[in-house]
């Protein structure tokens, strides 16, 4: 983990609100894994204000990316942010996802949840399917990168107005059934709202299939020292709250999860 000095390469809107930073961080950048986070100081607040956690979109050649949504004072702070500024980030923070699987890899997403999921389909050794649910079209993100890598890509939106009307795990219960049909197996990967995260695990649990779940915690101080961000887990002598989503995860195996 360190804490350095980011340079803004890039900073461009995503359509909806959504935004894609861009920054130049050297090691910090190389040593990412998908499912890890970045702590960043925002520019422009408070001294006393606490760092954001941020979910790693991309990470190669000492360059990190950044995938977020404006839904808040600080980032709306943020989206101020020009190429050339600097930016204080800590990180890479927290366990990330595993990158082998044992089946076809399932990446399940839910709006900017998608964005670990596409730095993940960049590593796994085989391509699978990936399914993104949002509200409406606009919160569909990151189709580009999944299709510039030869993912199989389902969509659904609750509005009716891309893909299929519904939730995400619509079309993710019909390939679901279609590869146990034929004996076959899968891997799940799921970041997004908690509903969909504990729908995305049952469904693993009940196939039998590994579940990997990125959980959404207000982390803190991302080092583990405050507890303010710890889930509850099932261990073999009971369940106990010792889950520190920012350094124990964010990903969990489903079966660990206690909701």
């Amino acid at each position: 983990m360190r804490d350095v000095d980011g340079k803004v390469l890039t900073h461009c809107g995503a359509g909806a609100g959504y935004r894609v930073l861009e920054l130049e961080l050297g090691e910090l950048a190389d040593e990412a894994r998908p499912g890890q986070f970045v702590h960043l100081r925002v520019p422009g607040l408070e001294p006393s204000a606490l760092r954001r956690p941020f979910s790693i979109y991309g990470a190669k050649d000492g360059v990190l990316r950044i995938l977020y949504k404006t839904v808040g004072r600080g980032t709306a702070a943020m989206n101020r942010l020009a190429p050339g500024d600097t930016v204080r980030v800590l990180g890479p923070v927290g366990n990330g996802f595993p990158c082998e699987c044992a089946g076809t890899p399932f990446l399940v997403a839910g709006g900017y949840g998608v964005a670990p999921l596409a730095f993940l389909a960049g590593r796994l050794p085989r391509k699978g399917v990936v399914f993104i649910g949002g509200r409406t079209a606009a919160d569909i993100l990151a189709r580009d990168d999944f299709e510039r890598l030869g993912w199989e890509i389902r969509i659904a939106t609750q509005d009716g107005s891309l893909g299929e009307s519904g939730l995400v795990t619509v079309p993710l219960d019909r390939e679901l059934a279609a590869v146990t049909a034929v004996g076959g197996t899968a891997e799940l990967y799921a970041c997004g709202p908690d509903g969909m995260l504990r729908a995305v695990g049952e469904r693993a649990i009940k196939h039998g299939f590994k579940g990997w779940l990125s959980l959404d915690k207000h982390m803190v101080c991302g080092v583990g020292a405050c507890l303010a961000c710890v889930q509850k887990l099932r261990r073999a002598d009971g369940e106990e709250w010792l889950g520190r989503v920012c350094v124990d995860g964010p990903v969990f195996e489903s079966r660990e999860i206690v909701w």
